[in-house]
């Protein structure tokens, strides 16, 4: 572990190679976008919500996003049919946010086209090499996550 005396090495070229892959995906995502009209705030906010109705608070609170900036998000999105805000009937004050039809089908259609182009560039890579990956992925996301706790 931390007595490998090439320990440093690896953990600075894993953190450069993870931060040059997510760019490219980040670079490939937004030219993805552009055939669907969505921004990549957009993309965030809808993956969200795709999980469930939020009130217009959880999603800033999610996105990290001041209320303004929610706001302004929300209405581009309201605008192109992306999704719909509700009252709550509890409380008129409450505004809750769920995705419409045409939402969830961009959101569909712009995830297809994403793993169509991962799996284009992993169907270069061994079978045996992509299981060792999606396993050593996983074990990083379930560290970083524990440490967030």
């Amino acid at each position: 572990m931390r007595d490998d005396p090439d320990f440093g090495g690896y953990v600075a070229e894993i953190e450069n190679v993870l931060r040059m892959v997510s760019i490219i995906i980040r670079k490939r995502g937004r030219d993805i976008l552009e055939n669907f009209n969505v921004t990549p705030p957009q993309l965030n906010a809808l993956n969200f919500l795709r999980h469930g109705i939020l009130t217009m608070g959880e999603l800033g609170q999610k996105m990290y996003l001041a209320c303004s900036t929610a706001t302004d998000l929300i209405d581009r999105m309201e605008r192109n049919g992306l999704i719909q805000r509700e009252r709550d009937t509890s409380d008129r004050r409450v505004i809750r946010l769920k995705m419409t039809v045409k939402g969830n089908e961009v959101i569909d259609e712009v995830l297809n086209a994403r793993k169509r182009y991962l799996a284009g560039v992993l169907a270069k890579v061994a079978s045996e090499d992509r299981k060792a990956l999606v396993d050593n992925l996983h074990k990083i996301y379930e560290l970083m996550k524990a440490e967030e706790v």
